[in-house]
């Protein structure tokens, strides 16, 4: 095999796999959830009403922040809520 080829044929190989990788994205998607009320200071996964972005809630459990969890672990976490308060 030459280096053409050989290149050609990592190239497509490369696509080949990252299309899969981001066709399997949406589905792990799908098995999570935003979990509210369980996120400890500083470790919220997305803005929340009084804070601008990932990381910034200022308390433990701040009930407008969120963690992205496995969909149903969520009701299992004390304090924890599938929606925003």
């Amino acid at each position: 095999m030459n280096k053409s080829t050989l290149a050609v044929t990592t190239a497509v190989s490369s696509l080949i796999a990252l299309g899969a990788t981001m066709a399997a994205a949406p589905a792990a998607a799908a098995d999570k959830e935003k979990c509210y009320g369980v996120a400890k200071a500083g470790q919220n996964d997305c803005a929340t009403k009084s804070s601008s972005c990932a990381g910034t809630s200022k308390e433990d459990n701040q009930k407008d922040a969120f963690v992205v969890v496995p969909k149903g672990l969520c009701d299992k976490l004390t304090g924890g809520s599938t929606m925003s308060s």
